[in-house]
């Protein structure tokens, strides 16, 4: 599966490319600093998901989320962000993003929100059709 990641923080994404292809099949693509540039990464490499901090600066991950849906309806959008609140979580759902995981979480969280559409555990949460349905 081929993938972006979106973090503010350097070495978040340098830890995630380093460990994700180790516990799936997952191949890094594209690394973004700010939601403005993971917008221009899912444009040009299409990638099937999307890793998407929340906090970001230039753009948001709740709006980042909403542009990349825009553009690629099909890329999983999963939010990766300290802000587990039923508030973050909503905001991120009306955003568009397909399943919700905060930091801390095991990286096999990751690895299954970022490729099933089966309830998740471990701090993730995939949007049921009902909860899509109320935004």
């Amino acid at each position: 599966m081929r993938i972006i990641i979106a973090d503010d923080r350097r070495q978040v994404r340098r830890e995630l490319r380093a460990i994700l292809p180790l516990a799936g099949d997952v191949e890094v693509v594209g690394e973004a600093a700010d939601g403005l540039e993971a917008v221009r990464l899912v444009a040009a490499l299409r990638p099937a998901a999307v890793l998407l901090d929340l906090e970001m600066p230039v753009m948001d991950g709740y709006r980042a989320a909403a542009a990349i849906k825009t553009e690629c309806p099909a890329c999983r959008v999963v939010a990766l962000t300290i802000h587990g609140d039923e508030v973050a979580r909503r905001r991120a759902a009306e955003a568009g993003v397909d399943a919700f995981v905060v930091k801390g979480a095991p990286i096999a969280a990751l690895i299954e929100a970022l490729g099933a559409n089966e309830e998740h555990c471990h701090g993730t949460h995939d949007w049921t059709q009902a909860e899509k349905e109320e935004k």
